[in-house]
Formats: structure tokens, C-alpha cells, sequence
């Protein structure tokens, strides 16, 4: 993915066992055996357990798998089994799980910047934790552009900062950036990713800040001291070394900073790793990455990256914002975006893992849009022009390149696109792909998309919240938004730029939920879809033609046969020549005379768009090869469904049916459609079979 498409945010954690720094409670111990801990297995295969959430956002303490959280961020573990994590968006509090699986609220109480008693202390946005060889808990408060401490005895104080900007010197009179990234060595010393400052910086053990690496814009150079560049570091790590790796999030890299604040490049660009937001690290010098994708990435030694989650056997998450290795090697996963804390188990060599759940909850509670539209009148009917789950191609002729992520709002070149719902910037880079036709905003869930982000059509920054970024040569390079900026209903987000539409997803990409379900002021459907075609495929994927008495001859023996329905829809008031696709697809086998099989009594609903699944060869599992268009602006969209595959509930899976499991005889495949408002679809549903003995 190109460095301008990115999203996502970060955070780390080092918890190497040599290193006492990143232990809560008590100093870590050196090995109790001569031989030291087991080496690291590579290329393991992960067992994925829930350690605490239930997927829904909120604000519960408890149970860990009856938990709520609202940005579960970045953990930390500890010698007694605990798990501390910093919590963002609304709840903005540091929490913990308990060995026995309970999960309390440490500190924090609303949000703001106040010290004190730490139930009675507040934050902005926490985002890294780490912790020194006393116990006592650092946390970078990126809203707050500070860096907190939460001492063994229940006090929080302000370590340094506390002011948007840039300076060294004195904690009191210290700057930062909105920090985001935070370790701890083993003599106390605090090391700090200055995220929008684009430096690495040091709070000493005398008070006093300085810069270790990093200049005064972002870039990409390994070098000495302020000579080198990073751009949008998000988090930190100690190696087995104890030299500071940093997560350079935009530069997809991960770099290696020396105590002399000579920086190299540890993981370059373009290879396994795509967005680098979280890092942790085992005794023998293995990393583990979590990135962009969604992808749990081990590191070998020897650079050799594996990925153990977002793989072709293991699901990925929504965010892994944060990562930290148990003393036993198991690893644990902060998914921001899923509302849960994981652990990942590695499983004997030629185990398989069980199913786990991954992602948010698919019945989590959507953003509370009040019916507003994104366009002005907020509160008036738009035009529809794209739904969740379409076929979308290429301007390159491929016709089956993705499926559509969102809900399309017509408007004019120039609009201006407003907030639908209260939010929090989550991701450090909520912002992508400027003056490219997909540029888009993320808020929390929401994303917006095909506009100029904060910006009017000539390119002016609508306030301050929006940080543009110019390259050398004056020319704009993107807009930066601060992870914890907030933002509120009717806010001005951007202008809509040459897609003449908005697009509104609810979700990170491979989680996005029908964003119809958050219901337009005006909005009605009572257009019924159409079927227009009902087709069988042979073993080559070729049609079935009828007889002359339209009935088609199937043999009952081999591989089955798909079935394909093509199919439309429209809601209330749009143009004639606009055509939408249905919310479900299906189909039913009836005997001759037109009554439902055993098991067909209800149509099999296998194509539904309520929740996306991951993979992107999802498209051609939901879609018949003749779907989509082939040139761009020429033609209508024709959706023709592989109804006998499955595309529904985040999940895909391809399938035929079996002639085989029926004598022989004559029979019925009806198809059947549904929108989304429950109108049944209409017109040619059934076409006749003929089953040879």
C-alpha cells in the first residue's frame, strides 16, 4: 500500500525479560536456570484466545470477557501475571487485568489534564505505557502533549510537558508533540516518540529533556543525532541489546536508534510489514510487529519476516495498537479497534487452531448519528448512489477488483462534507492519499472518503485542527490529523472532490458494518429489486444452456454446479439509470410442483452485506466473472451473484450445489433478493432442472 493510503495507530511496549524497565511491581529477575528461557520458536502458528472485551465500545469494568473498553490502545505485562493498558477515546483511563480475569480501573477519571490521587486524575488520549524497575507506571498522554507517571503509592504527576510544540530543556519548560510511544531503561531514564515533532526525545533522570534523534521536519534518513529523520514515529521498544527500536510508522520501517543517537534502518520498506504500529521483543532478538493490515509479523534475527496473523490460514485484526511478550513467549495484543485484549498462543507443530473471534462485535452499537446525513441539509434526503458490498473494478478494465465498502451520498464537486456523529481522531494517520480520488478522513468507526480533507476546494485549512504539510518545494505533501483531536456534529470535515459523492463506511477495513443501519432523515426504500437472471455454471464455469422445453439436463455426478443471480435495486427518488445492489442474495431447490425441499423451506440467504469480510478475493467468491463494468462511465453495473458461495457475517467461503444428494428428476432453483428495507426482489426467479439418472 502506498505510504499516503495508510491508516491506522500504534503503540508499544518493551518487554524483554532481561530489561526490568518494562515490569510492573518488582524488578525483573535474571533466568533461574543456567541454561536461560527457552529459545523463541519461529514461524509458529498462533492460537488466538480473548483475554478481555466482549467487541462492544464502552466503559465496564469486571469480568475480562464481559469488559468494555473504548481504544484499548497499548499493555503492558507484569511479573505477577497482571496486563495494564492504556484506554482512550471516551474513557481516557489507565486499566488492568488481573490474573483472576478482572479487569479495575487503575487511574483516570474523564477527560482533561489534572494530577492527583490517580482515581481522581484525568487524561487525554493515553496512548504507550511502560514501566521502571520500581513499579512505577509511564504514560505518554498524547492529548495532553505530556508524558504522566502513576507511582507504586496511587499519585499521578506530570513527568514533562504538558504544551502543544517543540523544546528541550526542563521537564516544566519541555514540549512535545502529541507523544505517542514510551519506554523505560533500566536505569530510568525515559525514552519518548515525539510522534508529530517526528524526533525521539529522552526525559533524564535529572528532569531535563533532550532530543536523541530526529530534526525539525519528517523525512526519511539514517544518520546521527538531529541529521536523521523519522515520519510519524509511533512506538518504541527495547531489543535484546538494549538499543531503542522505534515503529516509523509513515516511512514503513522500523528503525534502531544507538545510546549516540545514531539511527539505522532495521526493517525497511516494501517487504512483509505494511504500517508498522506496535512492536515487542524476546530475549533471543526476535520482533514482533503489528501493522496496518491487521497483521501480527515475526521478525527472525536474520530479517526474515512471518506473518502469524493476517495470513492465508489466520484471520487479521482491526487495529493491533499495542504488543508485549509474556515471560513464557505467549503474546499478547491490544486490537484497538476490536474494543479487545488477545493472547496468542503458540500451538505444537502440526496442530491446528480453533476458530476465534476476531474484530468488533457484529451487533457492537454504530456510531449515534441522529439520522444526519453528511452533506448540508443534515437533516434532509440525499441521493444514494452506492451501497455496502457492490462490485467495484479498476480504471485499468478489472472489473472485480474489490467489493464497495460504504454507503455513496451524492453531492457537487466543491461540497462541503460535514460530521454525521460526535468522534475522536484514533489513528495517528487519520488522513490519506491527498489529491488522490479516494483521500478520506478517519473519526473513530467513521470513515469519510472523496474529499479534500480539511481543506476548501483551494486547498485552505479550515482551522488549526488541520495540520498541512509541505514538501520542500512549497507544494502541499498531506494534512495531518493529531490522534485525540475532537470532533464535533456538523464540523466541516473537507469538500467533496471529482467523485462527486461522499463515501460513509462504519469500520476498519475487512470489519465495516452496513452503514444504512445508521438511518437517514428522509431516507425510504420501497422499491422492489429486480431479478433478471438466474443461470447454472458447469465444472468450467461455463452457463447451462435449456432445451427447447426450457428445461436445463444436469447430471447428478460430479464437482455440483454454482448458481448465479443477477439482480438490482434502487431506493425512493433515485434516478432511473442509478442501480444499486441488494442487501442479500439467495436461493431455494423446490420439487416440480413448486414446494420447498427439506432444508430449502426458506431461501439460503448466502450472500448478505452486513459485515464485510477481510480478504480481498472476497469480490470474486461474491461475484460471477461477468460482473462489474469494464469501462468506467459506458455502461451500467451488472451484479451477478455466486449465490451457492458464501459472503456474509465477515466470513467467505466458496461451494457448489450437489445434484448428487437428490434422485433423479425434475426440480426448481428459485433465486431469491431482499434490500435492505425488506423488499422482496421481482421478476424471473425460477429456472427448471432435469437430474439424469
Amino acid at each position: 500500500m502506498a505510504r499516503r493510503h495508510w491508516m491506522a495507530a500504534g503503540v508499544v511496549v518493551a518487554t524483554a525479560v532481561a530489561l526490568a524497565a518494562t515490569w510492573w511491581e518488582s524488578p525483573a529477575s535474571g533466568p533461574t536456570v543456567a541454561s536461560g528461557p527457552a529459545a523463541t520458536p519461529l514461524g509458529w502458528t498462533a492460537q488466538i484466545e480473548l483475554l478481555a472485551g466482549d467487541g462492544h465500545p464502552g466503559d465496564r469494568d469486571g469480568a475480562a470477557a464481559q469488559a468494555r473498553f473504548a481504544d484499548p490502545y497499548a499493555l503492558l505485562a507484569s511479573a505477577d501475571g497482571s496486563v495494564y493498558f492504556t484506554d482512550a477515546g471516551d474513557n481516557n483511563r489507565i486499566r488492568r487485568r488481573l490474573p483472576d480475569g478482572r479487569i479495575e480501573t487503575v487511574a483516570g477519571q474523564g477527560e482533561g489534564r489534572v494530577d492527583g490521587p490517580a482515581l481522581q486524575a484525568s487524561f487525554n488520549t493515553p496512548s504507550g505505557i511502560a514501566a521502571d524497575a520500581q513499579g512505577n507506571l509511564y504514560v505518554a498522554d498524547t492529548g495532553n502533549h505530556a508524558i504522566r507517571r502513576v507511582s507504586t503509592d496511587g499519585q499521578v504527576t506530570t513527568l514533562a510537558g504538558g504544551q502543544q510544540g517543540f523544546a528541550d530543556g526542563p521537564a516544566a519548560q519541555a514540549r512535545f508533540d502529541g507523544p505517542m510511544g514510551i519506554a523505560v531503561d533500566a536505569q530510568g531514564q525515559v525514552y519518548v516518540a515525539d510522534t508529530w515533532n517526528d524526533r525521539i526525545r529522552v526525559i533524564g533522570t535529572d528532569g531535563n529533556v533532550r532530543t536523541l534523534a530526529g530534526g525539525d521536519r519528517p523525512g526519511f534518513a539514517d544518520a546521527l543525532g538531529a541529521d536523521a529523520r523519522f515520519d510519524t514515529p509511533v512506538a518504541l521498544a527495547f531489543d535484546a541489546h538494549g538499543a531503542l527500536l522505534v515503529a516509523d510508522l509513515f516511512n514503513n520501517a522500523v528503525r534502531r536508534v544507538g545510546t549516540d543517537g545514531m539511527v539505522s534502518t532495521v526493517v525497511g520498506r516494501g517487504e512483509v510489514i505494511n504500517g508498522p504500529l506496535s512492536l515487542a521483543t524476546t530475549h533471543d532478538g526476535v520482533l514482533y510487529v503489528g501493522d496496518l493490515d491487521g497483521r501480527i509479523v515475526q521478525v527472525t534475527p536474520q530479517g526474515h519476516q512471518l506473518a502469524l496473523l493476517g495470513n492465508d490460514r489466520l484471520p487479521r485484526l482491526a487495529r493491533p495498537s499495542g504488543l508485549a511478550v509474556e515471560a513464557d513467549g505467549t503474546l499478547l495484543v491490544a486490537d484497538s479497534a476490536a474494543y479487545r485484549l488477545h493472547r496468542l498462543r503458540p500451538l505444537p507443530v502440526g496442530e491446528l487452531p480453533a476458530p476465534a473471534l476476531v474484530g468488533p462485535a457484529s451487533d457492537a452499537a454504530l456510531p449515534d448519528s441522529g439520522g444526519r446525513w453528511p452533506l448540508a441539509p443534515q437533516d434532509g434526503w440525499h441521493e444514494v448512489v452506492g451501497t455496502l458490498g457492490e462490485v467495484r473494478g479498476t480504471f485499468q478494465g478489472e472489473s472485480r477488483h474489490h467489493l464497495h465498502g460504504g454507503f455513496d451520498v451524492r453531492g457537487d464537486v466543491g461540497q462541503t462534507v460535514l460530521a454525521i456523529a460526535e468522534g475522536k481522531i484514533s489513528s495517528p494517520i487519520a488522513a490519506w492519499s491527498l489529491g488522490g480520488q479516494a483521500e478520506g478522513l478517519a473519526v473513530d468507526r467513521l470513515k469519510y472518503i472523496h474529499m479534500r480533507v480539511g481543506r476548501t476546494p483551494r486547498g485552505e485549512p479550515f482551522d488549526a485542527r488541520w495540520q498541512p504539510l509541505y514538501a520542500e518545494d512549497g507544494t502541499l505533501e498531506r494534512i495531518r490529523v493529531r490522534r485525540g483531536t475532537r470532533i464535533h456534529v456538523g464540523d466541516r470535515l473537507g469538500s467533496i472532490n471529482n467523485q462527486a459523492h461522499v463515501h460513509l463506511a462504519v469500520g476498519n477495513g475487512g470489519f465495516e458494518t452496513n452503514a444504512v443501519a445508521l438511518g437517514f432523515k428522509g431516507y425510504a426504500d420501497h422499491f422492489a429489486p429486480r431479478i433478471t437472471d438466474v443461470a447454472l455454471l458447469d465444472d468450467n464455469d461455463q452457463p447451462l444452456a435449456a432445451g427447447s422445453d426450457g428445461v436445463v439436463m444436469l447430471a447428478r455426478q460430479g464437482r455440483g454446479v454454482q448458481i448465479v443471480v443477477e439482480a438490482w435495486d434502487q431506493v425512493d427518488n433515485n434516478l432511473p439509470r442509478r442501480r444499486l445492489g441488494p442487501y442479500q442474495v439467495g436461493y431455494q431447490i423446490l420439487d416440480a410442483a413448486g414446494q420447498p425441499l427439506q432444508g430449502y423451506e426458506q431461501p439460503r440467504w448466502n450472500i448478505v452485506f452486513n459485515r464485510m469480510p477481510p480478504q480481498k478475493q472476497a469480490v470474486k467468491v461474491a461475484y460471477a466473472p461477468d460482473s462489474g463494468i469494464t469501462v468506467h462511465g459506458s455502461a451500467v453495473t451488472r451484479f451477478r451473484y455466486l449465490v451457492t458461495n458464501t459472503v456474509r457475517d465477515g466470513l467467505m467461503e466458496t461451494g457448489r450445489w450437489q445434484p448428487a444428494a437428490l434422485p433423479p428428476g425434475e426440480y426448481i432453483v428459485r433465486a431469491s433478493a431482499r434490500d435492505y428495507s425488506g423488499n422482496e426482489g421481482v421478476g424471473p426467479r425460477d429456472i427448471r432442472v432435469r437430474l439424469l439418472p
